[in-house]
């Protein structure tokens, strides 16, 4: 999820309150039912709680390989949002592993501003720089 503020872009990351799991982007899996485009739109309000954002675009897919061996068949998509909090807590409601966290939400304004759990800012050039392909 990106914003503009001050002429510059944003990315929207999370952490999670009483849990050391690292700094976040805001992500989710595709369910069998669902394509792509709509996991990402369930997945973003289930964790953000945002309801009002646009999709603009597939930016990136790629096969990743996960520290546990697992192939994870991934897509990043631009999200744009105009309205939303510098800040704020929230509990994801896609329950499973999820039930009972609180993620706390907070921007980014460039990609050495934190450091993120390996693999979620492979992409964050596209956004950053504009060097999507």
């Amino acid at each position: 999820m990106t914003r503009m503020k001050d002429g510059a872009p944003q990315v929207l990351v999370f952490q999670h309150i009483n849990l050391e799991a690292g700094i976040q982007i805001p992500k989710g899996t595709v369910d069998a039912n669902e394509t792509p485009l709509e996991a990402v739109i369930r997945e973003m309000k289930e964790e953000t709680g945002l309801v009002e954002f646009v999709v603009d675009g597939l930016l990136a897919e790629d096969f990743w390989e996960n520290d546990d061996g697992a192939i994870h068949h991934r897509y990043f998509y631009k999200i744009l949002l105009e309205e939303a909090p510098d800040e704020w807590d929230y509990q994801p409601t896609g329950g499973g592993a999820e039930e009972g966290l609180t993620f706390h939400f907070f921007w980014i304004n460039n990609q050495q501003e934190v450091e993120l759990v390996r693999g979620h800012g492979d992409y964050l050039d596209y956004i950053f720089h504009k060097t999507a392909p």
